[in-house]
């Protein structure tokens, strides 16, 4: 049996989810970063030079949730269409516009499907433009498009249609040296006409009488067949069918767009012909062979119609940035490795799918009696409950440390017996190689004001993360070299998925 997916099928999804961040139930989707400690084969394979590939498994989710340092909100403002970037450079071939790109009609360039082809580009001010002619497959000579006129135009050899312009807030956030941003500009989608034949495919052939002729295109238009549907006119020149072109130009081919077809022909035999655009004065092209003018089909409703479905928006892109601590829920003392997408997780210790903006997801202990400095990455241990950890990030001035517990041996599992034992009580905590010393202050049972005047919540000197581990679902997992944080510095992050 043969079978494909096809790509309304991947619109399909992708709209589902783009629409996910945005309806009136949607769903609530954070990006999580973690993984402060080093990657080693001894532990998740790999190394920082050369992280592991992330499996797709369940151990793998509930791993990174252990790992998880934080999360930030995903909103509906951070969340575009997308498509391959392609710029616009003079003496380029681009592909055109084809409604019957296969295997058995590949494009110029070779593509073998329609969106894996150059037929769009974007100018260096962002306008995007859809090629309807390519001239044959010859390249693009002459002046950058500026023109957002909603009828197609000639230039550069070309004949372009402009479909939108990446605005500045798009082009700040969506924009990347692979992808750009792609939306509908409801000017040109309300002038686009159902059905409408705006460009065709010219066979030269040879051995035709030189003059130009008007013929009507047949097929299931709107009055196809007659002068009152689509009519191309046909430039012969030394023998051969020459012209290609535009509606309503100079160099034009096709005389009158027409509107309503889902396929057309042209018949060049005698008495098709004509030498008026009434189409009553029959003119014949001659006895030449081998020419021909193929209807290229627009999409449904029209070429401007809908630009994401068009060009192929079957991506969607997600950004978001990490500027400092985030309201000290996004800690700066140490890097991170993973980044990973979640839908629905909900708050600590209940069903409630979590709200706010930042959430911390690392536990805390408020200590006292400290003695010296605990660093990044350190082995913590708890000898009087086998207690050991991982410091993420260590605020000496609060006197919080703050720490992770991880499924591997001196990690936060015992290396002999493999298992994970909680901090507790007042029992002293010590840094491996720091040696620092402090104990989990009982008396500390209210809000500690952090830095950034947000607040943490201790109890017998211990707080757990905001949000529930293990819950929602993982839908996505990239790991990364390290990625180093600080107070002044800003993380650029854009997530780009593809159906």
């Amino acid at each position: 049996m043969s079978a494909i997916i096809t790509e309304k099928f991947r619109q399909h999804n992708a709209g589902n989810f783009f629409e996910s961040f945005s309806e009136s139930s949607a769903n609530v989707y954070y990006l999580m970063i973690g993984k402060a400690t080093p990657f080693t084969s001894g532990t998740t394979g790999g190394t920082d030079n050369s992280p592991p590939t992330p499996a797709d498994d369940v151990s793998t989710e509930f791993y990174t949730w252990d790992s998880t340092v934080a999360l930030k909100n995903i909103t509906s403002s951070d969340v575009s269409y997308a498509l391959p970037r392609r710029d616009w450079t003079n003496s380029t071939t681009y592909d055109m516009y084809d409604d019957n790109i296969s295997s058995s009609n590949a494009a110029t360039s070779g593509a073998t499907n329609l969106y894996q082809s150059t037929f769009f580009f974007r100018t260096s001010d962002n306008r995007v433009y859809k090629v309807l002619d390519n001239n044959g497959g010859t390249a693009y000579s002459g002046s950058e498009p500026t023109s957002e006129s909603t009828s197609p135009f000639a230039l550069g050899g070309y004949v372009l249609k402009y479909m939108y312009t990446i605005t500045a807030s798009e082009t700040t956030k969506f924009l990347t040296a692979d992808f750009m941003p792609v939306s509908t500009d409801s000017t040109v989608s309300t002038a686009a006409v159902d059905g409408a034949i705006e460009s065709l495919q010219i066979t030269a052939g040879s051995g035709y009488t030189d003059g130009t002729y008007y013929a009507a295109v047949y097929g299931d238009g709107t009055s196809a067949g007659t002068s009152s549907g689509a009519i191309v006119s046909i430039v012969v020149s030394s023998g051969a069918i020459v012209s290609f072109g535009l509606t309503a130009g100079t160099d034009t081919t096709i005389h009158n767009a027409g509107t309503g077809y889902t396929f057309g022909t042209v018949n060049l035999a005698s008495g098709y012909t004509f030498s008026d655009t009434a189409l009553t004065s029959a003119s014949s092209v001659g006895s030449g062979t081998g020419g021909a003018v193929t209807v290229v089909i627009s999409p449904k409703e029209g070429h401007g119609n809908d630009a994401v479905a068009e060009l192929g928006g079957h991506y969607v892109m997600m950004r978001t940035t990490l500027t400092g601590a985030e309201g000290d829920d996004v800690l700066t003392g140490n890097d991170f490795r993973n980044i990973s997408l979640v839908i629905d997780p909900t708050t600590y210790g209940t069903s409630t799918v979590a709200s706010a903006t930042t959430h911390r997801q690392v536990y805390a202990l408020k200590l006292t009696s400290v003695s010296g400095t605990f660093t990044a990455d350190e082995k913590i241990t708890q000898t009087s409950t086998g207690a050991i950890g991982k410091v993420v990030e260590w605020d000496s001035t609060l006197s919080i440390l703050y720490y992770q517990q991880e499924r591997f041996g001196d990690f936060g599992t015992n290396s002999t017996t493999g298992a994970l034992v909680a901090f507790s009580g007042a029992n002293a905590v010590t840094g491996a190689s720091s040696s620092a010393t402090g104990t989990p202050d009982s008396t500390a049972d209210s809000a500690v004001t952090l830095t950034n005047s947000n607040t943490i919540t201790f109890t017998n000197g211990y707080a757990n993360p905001e949000l529930e581990p293990d819950s929602g679902n993982i839908i996505y997992q990239e790991n990364r070299k390290p990625i180093g944080r600080a107070t002044d510095q800003t993380e650029d992050i854009k997530l780009i998925v593809e159906f």
